[in-house]
């Protein structure tokens, strides 16, 4: 089933520590949901996941931390047996879980990257990278049969 709300509760990013330019510096995102709970959502005349969530990012050797909080709401077919698993193990159905997931790399990452920029840190992604062609590229590498 879909996710049907997504909000940004908390955002805070800090420098630990300057690190000398030569230090390779590690970055780790890591997603977490920290609690679940079903709501009732009006509008769609039917109860809902509440997923609340936190998403760090920490640039090591202890550079910098950033940390976002939030909440998601996701419609489920059968809210009883998901809050039943969460209650016992604390773990979301494969597929769910793989939804929300994704979607929090996915935005939580986007956003980590401009608080990232501030911060003066590198982004938590690779970027693409455009460079001139070398005219030597190719050459003496194709095929002759």
């Amino acid at each position: 089933m879909p996710i049907v709300g997504f909000r940004f509760t908390s955002l805070e990013g800090k420098r630990l520590e300057d690190t000398k330019t030569e230090t390779q510096i590690k970055v780790n995102s890591t997603p977490r949901v920290t609690m679940l709970k079903e709501v009732d959502i009006p509008t769609f005349r039917d109860k809902a996941l509440s997923l609340d969530f936190e998403f760090t990012t920490t640039y090591e050797p202890k550079l910098a931390e950033i940390k976002i909080k939030g909440n998601i709401l996701y419609l489920s077919k059968d809210n009883e047996s998901v809050l039943k698993s969460w209650k016992k193990d604390k773990k979301l159905p494969d597929e769910m879980n793989i939804e929300i997931l994704n979607n929090l790399f996915r935005k939580c990452l986007v956003k980590i990257s401009s608080i990232a920029e501030d911060l003066q840190l590198p982004p938590p992604l690779q970027m693409p990278r455009v460079r001139v062609k070398d005219d030597t590229e190719g050459k003496g590498t194709g095929y002759v049969g």
